[in-house]
């Protein structure tokens, strides 16, 4: 295959993550799987949570794709480093930036982090699984868009009824 090609095809695929990572953590986190993901949205007790077990299966489908790319099925090994790069993005962006799972700590004042920050935000605002916005990890509505968005799944503004966080979880 063309270089062209497996540029194409990685760009295409580190696209096409968002929306695959955006339906997975509405339909499968939020669902079926919550019982990995509840861990993200409840105070962290030491280093991981559940929720890194997710990574670790994305990791290994990417992985195995890779290999397989490798072994005779080119445009594999193209759609398996799309994921990794969309991973990479993902741990920079939703793990140090958002969640600050860092030793540094960054809050956004400005432009797109900021946007992407407060989504996130707001996407914990609710507890539990049920009635929550912002699903994506890399591109984020507007904050007013998200604001409505919870005021008509909750018939209002948002009350949450939890004793206030004391560590700066998000």
């Amino acid at each position: 295959m063309s270089l062209l090609t497996n540029t194409a095809v990685f760009l295409c695929t580190l696209a096409a993550m968002e929306w695959v990572a955006w339906a997975a953590h509405k339909y499968i986190m939020h669902g079926w799987g919550w019982g990995w993901h509840r861990s993200h949205h409840v105070p962290r007790r030491g280093r991981f949570e559940r929720n890194d077990l997710f990574a670790v299966v994305f990791a290994g489908i990417a992985i195995a794709l890779i290999y397989l790319g490798t072994n005779g099925r080119p445009p594999l090994q193209w759609i398996g480093a799309g994921m990794t790069a969309y991973g990479a993005l993902y741990f920079i962006a939703h793990d140090g930036l958002v969640h600050q799972r860092w030793p540094f700590r960054y809050v956004p004042r400005r432009g797109y982090l900021k946007r992407l920050y407060q989504a996130h935000r707001m996407h914990h605002a609710v507890d539990g699984k049920d009635g929550c916005v912002s699903f994506g990890f890399l591109w984020a509505p507007s904050v007013d868009r998200l604001k409505a968005d919870l005021r008509r799944i909750h018939g209002g503004p948002l009350r949450r009824h939890a004793a206030p966080r004391s560590s700066p979880r998000v």
